[in-house]
């Protein structure tokens, strides 16, 4: 099955989370085709998560994208981790959600 460009994935991405009530804003355009997408989720109580693209290892052929918890720390820190991101991938795509529950609303597998 075909995988769904980063630029509709994120398009989509951000709509669910407005449908369900959850703010999500787009902080980073990396490249529309294949850019990597990584999620910083902000649980609103001081701590953050970062997540990105899982392995390919732990990819299925179904097109769905999957994601990896990268960094679970203060604020600071997960920008710390983006900024050496975008040193490495200047073409990444980065989406902020506010979730007090603690949920990025992402297909995660464990490493």
């Amino acid at each position: 099955m075909a995988r769904l460009t980063s630029d509709f994935w994120v398009s989509a991405y951000l709509r669910q989370a407005g449908l369900v009530g959850l703010v999500a804003v787009l902080r980073r355009r990396g490249a529309r085709e294949a850019g990597a997408v990584f999620v910083k989720l902000d649980r609103l109580d001081g701590t953050a998560a970062l997540y990105g693209p899982a392995p390919q290892a732990l990819a299925a052929d179904d097109g769905e994208r999957r994601f990896q918890l990268l960094i679970d720390a203060d604020p600071l820190a997960i920008e710390d981790r983006v900024e050496r991101e975008l040193r490495f991938d200047g073409d990444l795509w980065l989406v902020e959600i506010e979730n007090r529950a603690g949920d990025p609303r992402l297909l995660i597998v464990e490493s």
